[in-house]
């Protein structure tokens, strides 16, 4: 499960790296909120066919990224069996009661305990 793990974590980090090499690669002129509230449009001067492949391959990366994390989330989430019985805390039992030491004269009388003095 380790490897499994540790596979997951290697293609997150790489996807990662790709996504902030895409993303750096990216003209930020006339894209994003600057076109909405202004900026120049965009279809003003035509689409390039790199912008289309930069914005799908940052929308796919970010995905990878997103259902890699929620896969190992659900792989490495669920505890082992060990596991749970460690974390559960220890019944404490109830010392064990001393029992009186047995003598050896045995009474069958019942022991009377003293009255109270009255005042």
């Amino acid at each position: 499960m380790d490897t499994i793990f540790t596979l997951l974590m290697v293609l997150v980090m790489i996807a990662s790296v790709l996504l902030v090499i895409i993303v750096m690669a990216q003209n930020p002129k006339g894209g994003g909120l600057s076109s909405t509230f202004g900026g120049a449009s965009s279809a003003q001067f035509g689409v390039q066919r790199t912008n289309d492949f930069m914005e799908k391959a940052t929308w796919t990366l970010g995905g990878t990224i997103i259902v890699l994390i929620l896969l190992s989330v659900v792989i490495t989430g669920k505890p082992s069996q060990a596991a749970a019985t460690q974390q559960q805390p220890a019944k404490k039992e109830a010392p064990a009661k001393k029992s009186a030491p047995a003598s050896s004269t045995t009474t069958t009388a019942p022991v009377s305990t003293p009255a109270a003095p009255a005042k």
